[in-house]
């Protein structure tokens, strides 16, 4: 059976590919973004955008992203406003709880515990809140993006409602969780795999995977880290 493809672009940026050829970028930060391999900063055709909030390493390639590939964008109602007064034409906004399928992927948005505030020249806009999704590709398979956040107890709803496959968590303190929260974050949701995210773009993003394994350690969770530019098959198993 031919795989879905997961591929990290640096902080949190995701590119994910599907059988079908549906293209699908979380959090788009490429051209600015230090630990974004060159050869992905020029991406190429994009079917849907996912936005978990509006900080500069989340959004900062998303409108002309969006401008040049006509892209389908989703996010959370005031962000995606926002972004319609920038130019982008398609929008699909939601809110925490709410399913909705954009060119037949399903995509649930959940909570994330962070801020996100817009930057918009010298001003910072209310953005709504941060958030995650949990995205149901054509096969079944369900990848949880956690966006920025600290560890919640309702993750355990997260794993417990939506039974994700594979979680991509953040792990690099100061501004998200470190790995030992994280750690805590995957045993609320029970997922059998997790790549560690959103660590290592710059020096006070201390928080690392060997410690986050080291945490993980003797569980039945298995860990996937990726260098930037490597990717992994999500394959949904009976």
């Amino acid at each position: 059976m031919e795989s879905n493809r997961l591929t990290w672009l640096g902080h949190s940026t995701f590119l994910i590919e599907t059988p079908d050829q549906k293209r699908i970028v979380v959090d788009p930060w490429l051209s600015g973004n230090p630990s974004c391999p060159p050869e992905f900063r020029q991406i190429g055709g994009v079917d849907l955008i996912l936005l978990t909030h509006a900080h500069f390493d989340h959004i900062g390639d998303a409108i002309p992203l969006a401008r040049e590939t006509g892209a389908q964008v989703v996010g959370i109602f005031e962000l995606c406003h926002w972004l319609g007064r920038k130019g982008v034409q398609h929008t699909f906004p939601m809110n925490k709880g709410g399913t909705q399928e954009v060119g037949g992927i399903k995509v649930t948005m959940v909570h994330a515990d962070h801020s996100c505030g817009i930057s918009d020249g010298d001003e910072i806009l209310y953005g709504g809140e941060a958030c995650g999704y949990v995205i149901t590709l054509p096969d079944g398979f369900r990848l949880y993006h956690a966006g920025d956040t600290n560890v919640f107890s309702d993750m355990k709803l997260i794993g417990s409602l939506y039974r994700p496959d594979l979680a991509l968590v953040p792990i690099g303190n100061l501004f998200t969780m470190g790995p030992v929260e994280a750690a805590h974050a995957v045993r609320f949701l029970g997922v059998p795999e997790v790549v560690p995210m959103h660590h290592g773009t710059f020096p006070p993003l201390t928080g690392t995977p060997k410690e986050f394994e080291r945490q993980l350690a003797g569980e039945s969770v298995k860990v996937r880290t990726l260098k930037p530019g490597e990717s992994l098959g999500m394959v949904k198993k009976p």
